[in-house]
């Protein structure tokens, strides 16, 4: 199969590494991912400045881009692979896409940008706690044999058109993962901290300090199965589903 890989995290990241190693062990896999780090950017597209690329290997087809997660898939697809790709991935990311995160992801961006232009795409994270003793590693591999054993599962047939698949992996060993739900969004609590600063000059600053504060117990969804050391499963529709109150909408619109 012909993959494709970006990330938000940046071409340098260990997710995209150790996603690359694995699936190019049966795959031929092409990288694009941004030369910088470009977490919670969102859908972001450079169209008022120019994009730079760098090949960073001489024996291996991986690139990175002055741009932002999505610039890079389009870039992938458009510009650098001489022929379409049959599947876009994005990640590993180093942290969860669960409920709204989806909202802000550059994870998920690069994911929703090749659905856009027509071509099937995985979105995947590994749920890891950022503070995270550094002597205990990542287990990106969990989340990479995962996403091998999708491919080798003809995952393309079952992805629907429109729609992205979030793959959310719990951060331990693959034989500690008690298995994979299907499940629909949560919704993650976070402070709504902004903290104000000063710069040498005594102009005042500010950083938003809000911190994760838990999410809601809603069985099924997608933060509780991760919680509960599931891989989460989650296909998200792009173009939105019909709203329960829709027949109340049509006769509110004919009002007006």
């Amino acid at each position: 199969m012909r993959i494709l890989i970006s990330n938000d995290d940046g071409v340098y990241a260990p997710g995209i590494n150790t996603l690359y190693k694995t699936l190019a062990k049966e795959h031929e896999v092409f990288v694009v991912a941004p030369l910088e780090e470009r977490s919670t950017t969102g859908h972001t597209l450079s169209l008022d400045n120019p994009l730079r690329v760098t090949k960073i290997s001489d024996d291996e087809d991986i690139f990175g881009c002055s741009g932002f997660p999505a610039d890079c898939t389009l870039m992938g697809i458009a510009h650098l692979m001489q022929e379409r790709p049959d599947i876009v991935i994005s990640g590993i990311n180093r942290g969860a896409n669960l409920g709204q995160d989806i909202y802000y992801s550059g994870t998920m961006a690069a994911a929703r940008e090749a659905v856009f232009r027509n071509i099937p795409a995985i979105a995947v994270s590994t749920v890891c706690d950022f503070k995270k003793n550094p002597e205990h590693p990542i287990h990106y591999s969990s989340a990479a044999h995962f996403i091998l054993n999708l491919l080798r599962k003809d995952i393309l047939k079952l992805i629907p058109q429109d729609h992205v698949l979030n793959v959310n992996v719990p951060d331990v060993a693959e034989e500690d993962i008690k298995g994979t739900k299907l499940t629909e969004l949560g919704m993650r609590w976070y402070s709504e901290e902004i903290a104000p600063r000063k710069d040498f000059r005594g102009r005042e600053y500010f950083w938003i300090g809000g911190v994760y504060k838990g999410h809601c117990a809603t069985e099924g969804s997608d933060c509780v199965a991760v919680d509960n050391n599931y891989v989460s499963v989650s296909l998200l529709n792009l173009l939105g589903r019909p709203a329960e109150k829709l027949a109340q909408w049509n006769e509110l619109i004919k009002e007006l």
